[in-house]
């Protein structure tokens, strides 16, 4: 059999055909950089550059495609939005599913500011709710970080009411949609949020290496950069400029991977997020009935397909989890990720720490017949661990 990917959560495979057309009409058709010539193939570039950020405005409901800005991936957008906002001696929300992309940055403050870490505790399903996060809330509380849905269980955020709590306290809100955007709805306005931090490879069927965040002007105002450098603009000044996105914008962009994100947003645009995330309701609803009966598997976070997004882990607790997803593999051709995920709190509240879980994640090009082959696989994977 053809082997079946099944992790979606890590990067989405395979990608729709016109990113990679795109990409190449790049390399070989256009190639110049945006913003250093003053020739038609480096406007070229750069409408499309701009172009994107028009499109990643459109699906996120935001005004500014200026204030929309490129970065190599999620994990520089977060690091960008932290380490640029919060000062000494703040106080910084989170809850206890955070991913190590918000985590290690925040530790880091921890040990050079002197700033002060949050967890607002979830469930053992990994629900969140508001008043626990009012509760936490102080005098010098200057930033909420958190995640639309985590990447370890699949549980979704009570994102509008916290962002209304939030809101209202005037505590500026950055959310993570590394495992949401392009599959969920996502309203900047509606949500309260400051920015929006995004990676281009996972829902958004981009490709690896560009990511970016959607920040408000009082927002920005208040980020420093992570790096300075060349952008293009205003060159006589050895100073950074202020103006967005330069701002965060030093070096070469990866215009290539732009490039595909374009093609994979106008792919999304055709679609619709609608008709992906009924797709993937399906796939998790069928996965759900599979797995039900199954004897020797403990499933993580909610045993519905309401409040939650395609991504399933499951503890083989009469075995070694690694031994299940190497057998998965070999076996049957399923690729899986095992272990903490990055995530390591998120396992402490799943109670699946330190041995961690296989965790399958589905996208909108799998099928029923790939989930049915998966869950008679688990059947029999689980007797051998």
């Amino acid at each position: 059999m053809t082997r079946i990917y099944a992790d979606n959560g890590a990067t989405s495979f395979p990608k729709p055909k016109s990113v990679a057309e795109a990409m190449i009409k790049y390399i070989e058709g256009v190639g110049s950089n945006v913003g250093r010539g003053t020739y038609e193939s480096s406007y070229e570039a750069g409408r499309v550059v701009y172009e994107t950020r028009e499109l990643l405005c459109e699906l996120f409901n935001f005004e500014d495609p200026m204030h929309a800005v490129f970065t190599s991936n999620i994990t520089e957008s977060l690091n960008t939005l932290i380490k640029g906002y919060v000062k000494t001696g703040d106080s910084v929300l989170v809850s206890s599913m955070e991913h190590n992309a918000v985590m290690r940055p925040l530790h880091r403050l921890k040990e050079e500011k002197n700033i002060e870490i949050i967890s607002v505790p979830c469930s053992s399903q990994g629900i969140l709710k508001t008043e626990d996060v009012e509760k936490r809330i102080k005098s010098n509380t200057a930033l909420m970080v958190m995640l639309h849905a985590s990447n370890v269980c699949g549980t979704i955020m009570p994102v509008k009411p916290i962002g209304e709590l939030l809101h209202k306290r005037h505590i500026p809100f950055v959310l993570d949609t590394a495992q949401t955007a392009g599959v969920m709805d996502i309203d900047f306005k509606e949500l309260n949020l400051s920015a929006l931090a995004f990676t281009g490879h996972k829902g958004l069927l981009g490709p690896q290496g560009v990511g970016g965040f959607l920040i408000t002007e009082e927002m920005a105002k208040k980020v420093r950069p992570l790096k300075e450098g060349g952008t293009g603009s205003f060159s006589s000044e050895e100073i950074q400029p202020e103006t967005l996105p330069d701002k965060y914008e030093s070096g070469t962009l990866n215009i290539p991977g732009i490039f595909g994100l374009n093609a994979a947003l106008k792919y999304l645009k055709k679609e619709g997020l609608g008709n992906i995330r009924k797709i993937e309701q399906e796939l998790s609803q069928r996965f759900l009935e599979g797995i039900e009966n199954i004897k020797g598997i403990r499933l993580s976070g909610i045993p519905s397909t309401e409040g939650r997004t395609a991504v399933f882990s499951l503890d083989f607790y009469n075995g070694d989890n690694a031994e299940a997803a190497f057998l998965l593999d070999r076996d049957f051709q399923i690729m899986t990720r095992v272990g903490l995920h990055c995530a390591p709190s998120a396992h402490k509240t799943l109670n699946t720490y330190p041995q961690g879980s296989v965790r399958f994640s589905f996208g909108s090009f799998n099928t029923l017949d790939e989930v049915d082959y998966i869950v008679e696989a688990i059947n029999k994977v689980v007797k051998e661990v």
